[in-house]
């Protein structure tokens, strides 16, 4: 369409030679454009030969620029492609200007000149810009997409990494109460060896059964984790989480150099479940190392909240300005996010406004059975399938629209800009002729350019040779400079009754010079 506006628009206004056979090239070029996406290279160079040929087929030439280029992600092929389509459409519009296009060679020089750029440079470019920019949009997105997927990574690691650690701590509480178990059937086996023996096959059956399920216990969470994972400096005792044990954590940080004050409001928590008070331990300890790893030189408040429902464990640092001794491994915040979740509270950790960071956690006094095994099975669905959400990719609309609109409104100059080059080069003269020379015989009305002017008659009065027979009047075109200095040379035309020429006569005159007002008369 924009082809045949263009010949449209061009045969109307200008002056356009072999409108049929321009007219029959379009076809053929809108025929070429579908194959640009096979082998856009060649129809590229094809359609730059025809558009010098025929300039009307410039819009496709400029279409399958821009998408070639769009497409091209190579530099320099991309380049070598607009380059040698520019330079084939000026050797073809050079060619043939004389005998389809503009006249000369010249003005076919002219045209392909203004048609490389409106029709290859301009359009190529654009598309090298758009092309990049999506390129560059596609790689920053799937960048961010796999930032995504790692995060989620971590974060899923983190959370197997803290149930392994819970299953770790349930198998030193639940292999604790069937040691027992074991302990005191065995205890009544021997009690009962001579009373009952029915009774004492069942306390036996008691013992074995629990010793069946320690082994149990054992090889089912060994798939989970070390057991042994929390030995040594860093076991978990059943003083886990009270007060005793949060302030020691509080001075073993203090003997570090870390400034860290403990405020403690409420009852001490040696009344509440294992669970509950190993969830407070891990929190305070885990806000603490952050403290020594990114904020050494910070002061840092440690708060526990204690009432009859809630357990809130609050870990705040004040802004520093020292470097960070070493990297984490990014497992810390999730995993504790996980244990807390667990027993059915809260987690929120962040930067501060003043430049610090803050780690709370509200976890239940009793947590409910219920709410742990809801939590831990919603795990998986809170997360979205393929760890991105398709919804955060896609563009908003009104970019979109945006867009459409600026690429229609450039399209639209460049048709225009398009169409006054061509008409700017068709509407020059093709060629220039000469008037001809006056000669005898000739009539008034076929010497063009031969005006008469007073001020040359007035100068050669009393100067001229005498006027031929048989003339009826004469011309005095504009004189020229004179042979020499102080004369000036006239021309006279006579013309006889039929305003035919019968006389060209050269002479001269002397000019008027002018005396300077000082002069002495």
């Amino acid at each position: 369409m924009a082809a045949l506006g263009l010949w449209a628009v061009a045969l109307r206004l200008w002056h356009l030679p072999h409108a049929g056979f321009q007219l029959c090239v379009v076809p053929v070029a809108v025929a070429l454009f579908p194959l640009r996406r096979r082998r856009p290279g060649a129809v590229l160079l094809v359609l730059a030969v025809l558009t010098g040929a025929a300039a009307v087929v410039g819009p496709v030439t400029a279409a399958t620029a821009y998408t070639v280029a769009l497409g091209t992600a190579r530099p320099r092929h991309r380049a070598r492609l607009l380059g040698g389509a520019s330079l084939l459409l000026m050797a073809s519009a050079t060619a043939t200007g004389p005998a389809l296009g503009a006249g000369t060679a010249v003005y076919g020089v002219e045209l392909g000149l203004v048609l490389a750029v409106t029709a290859v440079v301009v359009p190529g470019l654009v598309g090298t810009v758009y092309g990049q920019q999506t390129r560059l949009l596609r790689a920053l997105r799937e960048r961010g997409d796999a930032a995504e997927r790692a995060r989620r990574s971590a974060d899923s690691e983190a959370r197997t990494h803290e149930r392994a650690r819970i299953a770790a701590e349930m198998h030193d509480l639940v292999g604790h109460r069937l040691s027992l178990i074991s302990l005191h059937a065995g205890g009544l086996e021997l009690a009962l060896d001579q009373a009952d023996s029915e009774l004492r096959e069942e306390a036996a059956l008691v013992r074995r059964t629990t010793r069946d399920a320690m082994r149990e216990l054992r090889q089912t969470l060994g798939v989970l984790g070390p057991l042994g994972r929390d030995t040594g400096p860093d076991a978990l005792t059943d003083a886990t989480g009270t007060r005793a044990d949060v302030e020691a954590l509080v001075a073993e940080s203090r003997d570090g150099g870390i400034a860290v004050r403990l405020e403690w409001s409420g009852s001490d928590l040696d009344v509440r479940p294992a669970q509950v008070r190993r969830a407070v331990h891990r929190v305070v300890r885990e806000g603490l190392t952050n403290v020594h790893r990114y904020a050494a030189a910070a002061h840092v408040t440690v708060r526990v909240e204690h009432d009859d429902r809630t357990v809130r464990v609050t870990v705040r640092n004040g802004a520093s300005t020292a470097t960070p001794a070493e990297a984490g491994t990014g497992r810390g915040l999730p995993g504790l996010r996980e244990r807390v979740e667990l027993l059915g509270g809260t987690f929120e950790a962040g930067a501060l406004p003043s430049g610090g960071f803050q780690v709370v956690a509200a976890i239940p006094a009793e947590p409910a059975e219920a709410v742990t095994r809801r939590s831990a099975a919603g795990d998986i669905a809170a997360s979205p399938r393929g760890g991105v959400d398709d919804g955060a990719v896609a563009l908003p609309r009104a970019p979109r629209t945006a867009r459409a609109w600026t690429f229609a409104l450039g399209a639209a100059a460049l048709w225009v800009l398009m169409t006054l080059a061509i008409g700017l080069v068709h509407s020059q003269p093709r060629s220039t002729v000469q008037p001809p020379k006056p000669r005898l015989g000739m009539a008034y009305q076929d010497l063009p350019g031969i005006f008469d002017s007073p001020a040359e008659r007035a100068a050669a009065t009393g100067h001229e040779p005498p006027r031929p027979a048989g003339t009826v009047g004469c011309v005095y075109p504009q004189a020229g400079r004179g042979p020499r200095p102080g004369v000036f040379a006239l021309t006279r035309y006579c013309f006889n009754a039929a305003q035919r020429l019968i006389s060209i006569d050269r002479f001269t005159v002397p000019s008027v010079r002018d005396a300077p007002p000082w002069e002495n008369r």
